[in-house]
């Protein structure tokens, strides 16, 4: 059901931390020919494996459309439960609803999604099936849900602490494909309304060639209250040096909504940029007004696009000329989260489609009374 107010927080929502316990996460069988080529089935291997290390933990979720839902229930097995709901692409971090709660019931919220920008910088033209899938998905799971249909927002865009405070980009927040229309201040204004928060904190850029007008959830995340990780390079050469330098500078200058410092954790990109090659390139087929890749354009490849589950955290790792740097992402977050299992996932097929882990998962947290 549809809750007109568009105000959550006056009703005790708030958009709880990530790495709070979940009842589930929601995923999207991929299959676009545009993000994961003509034959899907790497990508396909990637989210299965995600699936089977978040199915032992919490309930897993996959929306399809009539057309794969058999394939996807074929290949997902009893790891996850598939909805016929139709998308255009498998983001379910910015196509399904981000879930607030009042610490006994949960809601979603529909944000309006147009692409990650539009007629301005959209990747693709037409986007009106995922612009549904968040409602579609509340009402499957019988959660009363916010409509900010007039509020562009992705569920990479933003990231809560739990506690009052959110982390954007001010690259991708005021991109002009968004909200235009709106201030700086009437957008913060907007995510406190509607997440529960009371204080933004606007780091000035997210990772290098980032198609996604530089989300935060691939350059920084809570790991715990008043604590982060952050995308680091030590190579003043390298494009991302400058970005996450005038992030570091920024983080250190500020408090978080209840006055602690953050403490900021350096959790390095890949030694070795990740280009795409000729090969990667001719597997795909790119719709009219879709978004071309072009043979040796760099990838926006970081570690931090992790994802939190129950007593897990599933890492991207990329492989080839990166293993050494792979091993090291893994190291970090082990050492940040002894309480959990740390999982390195093979990757690159998700970061070839535009994304990483965090991009393609969206958390459901717990509603009082149940854990599965």
């Amino acid at each position: 059901m549809i809750i007109q107010n568009q105000n959550p927080s006056s009703d005790g929502y708030y958009m709880p931390a990530e790495y709070a316990p979940h009842t589930g996460t929601l995923l999207i069988w991929p299959t676009r020919p545009g993000s994961w080529g003509k034959d899907p089935s790497k990508a396909q291997e990637a989210f299965v494996k995600i699936a089977e290390a978040l199915a032992p933990h919490e309930k897993v979720y996959f929306l399809a459309d009539n057309e794969h839902a058999e394939e996807a229930k074929s290949s997902l097995g009893k790891n996850a439960e598939v909805l016929k709901i139709p998308t255009n692409d498998a983001w379910a971090r910015d196509v399904g609803p981000t879930f607030v709660t009042n610490g006994h019931d949960v809601r979603g919220i529909n944000w309006k999604f147009n692409a990650w920008g539009g007629d301005v910088d959209g990747l693709y033209a037409d986007w009106e099936k995922d612009d549904t899938a968040a409602a579609a998905f509340c009402d499957a799971l019988k959660k009363d849900f916010y409509d900010f249909n007039d509020f562009v927002l992705e569920g990479g865009s933003i990231h809560s602490d739990g506690e009052g405070t959110l982390l954007v980009t001010e690259a991708c927040l005021l991109s002009a494909g968004r909200n235009p229309k709106l201030t700086r201040e009437q957008i913060e204004k907007k995510l406190c309304d509607a997440l529960g928060a009371e204080k933004v904190l606007w780091l000035p850029y997210g990772i290098y060639n980032d198609e996604t007008n530089e989300h935060v959830d691939n350059v920084c995340a809570f790991v715990k209250p008043a604590e982060v990780v952050l995308a680091w390079t030590d190579n003043e050469s390298d494009p991302q040096y400058a970005m996450s330098k005038a992030d570091h500078d920024y983080l250190s200058g500020v408090t978080d909504a209840k006055g602690r410092k953050i403490t900021i954790h350096k959790l390095p990109i890949p030694d070795k940029p990740i280009l795409i090659t000729e090969e990667d390139l001719s597997k795909y087929e790119f719709e009219e007004g879709e978004d071309v890749r072009d043979t040796g354009e760099r990838l926006a490849a970081s570690y931090v696009n992790f994802y939190f589950g129950n007593e897990i955290a599933l890492i991207p790792q990329f492989g080839g000329e990166n293993l050494s740097s792979d091993k090291r992402a893994l190291d970090i977050m082990r050492k940040l989260c002894p309480d959990r299992e740390i999982i390195g996932i093979d990757s690159r097929e998700i970061l070839l489609g535009g994304g990483n882990i965090h991009c393609i998962t969206q958390q459901i947290p717990i509603q009082k009374g149940n854990t599965r």
